[in-house]
């Protein structure tokens, strides 16, 4: 794709008017949505990313299109994941359910601009670094097999990282959350409430998924406006999806393995095209390998998308039955 700098302007400042917009939204009132206004929200989000990936498949054809649409299936099936561990630190931390909006918006935003930066380096060491996709395809095996094996992150499991613990030592912090805000005044002596540690929590939480979803999104394309604006959309209305899937949350027991189905798969790709490619001196002497193949944009589509569902229909199905066994336990 031959991309100009105004598309990426007009890019950058809808993306900055629809922050802007979530932003005045929570400022004006801080709340817990109900389920009609998250259910409205999350509808608009997904409508505007089925519109764009449209949008593009009338200006730049089917491929682009097909790689936008996967690309945002598997951020958005990702960032879902990324929920499980905010719901553990909300909890963990007792964070009142209706600053829980400002908790998310924050994390996104963080999420967005990590996620840019990574976007921004990635494709650097694309264009300079042939091998680069030898260690993405590796990375992605690994990150599938430590989540195959890990399962869904528990509550009990929640472990503070260092940089957590020394700012519980070092920083002055009070008991409240103080109407939200991340600072308070104590008989005239600065202090932080725990809202900067819920912070900091996110804040580090994105860094590591933002390490697992840029690889990911690259094995799919390499086109930055694509890689870009999948993760963009994908992250729009997560805030909103916290709190319309709700306790349905703890029902998807398997969605971990099918995501580690999803980038094992990817990080598979990666490698199989890094070699089909391969200009690497010592593998096969610096030409590419005859018989490793170019996934097509269609297939990858095809198995994330049967992959995803089955996860969510036998999780859903598994917690059903836990349900009925349950109850008839119960006298």
């Amino acid at each position: 794709m031959n991309v100009s700098t105004w598309v990426w302007l007009v890019s950058l400042a809808v993306l900055v008017v629809v922050l802007t917009i979530d932003l005045l939204i929570i400022g004006r009132r801080p709340h817990e949505p109900s389920i009609r206004e998250a259910s409205i929200w999350t509808a608009v989000y997904v409508g505007l990313a089925v519109i764009f990936g449209v949008g593009l498949w009338f200006v730049s054809g089917s491929g682009p299109a097909g790689e936008f649409f996967t690309g945002y299936l598997t951020e958005k099936s990702l960032s879902v994941d990324n929920l499980f561990v905010f719901v553990i630190i909300m909890s963990r931390f007792a964070v009142p359910r209706v600053y829980q909006q400002k908790v998310l918006m924050i994390g996104i935003i963080l999420a967005l601009v990590m996620r840019g930066g990574f976007i921004a380096a990635g494709t650097a060491l694309i264009e300079r670094f042939s091998f680069v996709f030898y260690i993405f395809g590796a990375f992605l095996i690994y990150t599938a097999i430590n989540l195959a094996r890990q399962g869904e992150p528990d509550a009990e499991e929640f472990k503070e990282n260092a940089l957590i613990r020394v700012s519980r030592r070092v920083l002055p912090i009070s008991r409240d959350y103080h109407d939200g805000k991340m600072t308070d005044r104590r008989h005239g002596r600065l202090v932080f409430t725990p809202m900067l540690i819920v912070m900091i929590a996110i804040g580090t939480t994105d860094l590591i998924f933002a390490l697992d979803s840029i690889p990911a999104i690259f094995g799919i394309t390499q086109e930055p406006y694509l890689v870009f604006t999948a993760n963009v959309f994908a992250l729009m209305g997560l805030r909103q999806l916290y709190f319309l899937l709700g306790g349905l949350l703890n029902r998807l027991v398997y969605l971990s393995y099918g995501l580690a189905v999803v980038l094992g798969f990817i990080g598979v790709k990666l490698v199989l095209e890094a070699l089909a490619d391969n200009r690497l001196s010592f593998v096969n002497e610096g030409q590419p390998v005859g018989w490793a193949p170019h996934i097509p944009i269609w297939l990858s589509l095809s198995v994330i998308v049967g992959t995803l569902a089955v996860a969510t229909v036998a999780s859903l199905a598994k917690s059903s039955r836990d349900r009925r066994r349950e109850l008839t336990k119960l006298p």
